[in-house]
């Protein structure tokens, strides 16, 4: 499975990493992806979802169902 988060849509970043004597270095910077069992009042079931730690924080302040619709995501699918 990548690793993508399934609300936003969230991958990994490709990056540097820079050493004291500024050798640089490819490295993948990746989302930090949580598997999480969230409940949907709307369709008044539980939701397996792997979404990252800043959906969920977003998920806390508007609710699951009103993140998903601004997103464009049918969480029916889920």
């Amino acid at each position: 499975m990548s690793r993508v988060c399934q609300l936003t849509g969230k991958r990994a970043n490709n990056g540097m990493a820079v050493s004291h004597s500024h050798i640089r270095t490819k490295k993948l910077q990746q989302v930090n992806l949580q598997e999480r069992r969230l409940w949907w009042s709307e369709g008044n079931r539980w939701v397996n979802l792997r979404i990252s730690t800043r959906a969920l924080r977003t998920i806390q302040k508007k609710g699951l169902g009103t993140y998903a619709k601004i997103l464009g995501i049918d969480l029916t699918r889920y």
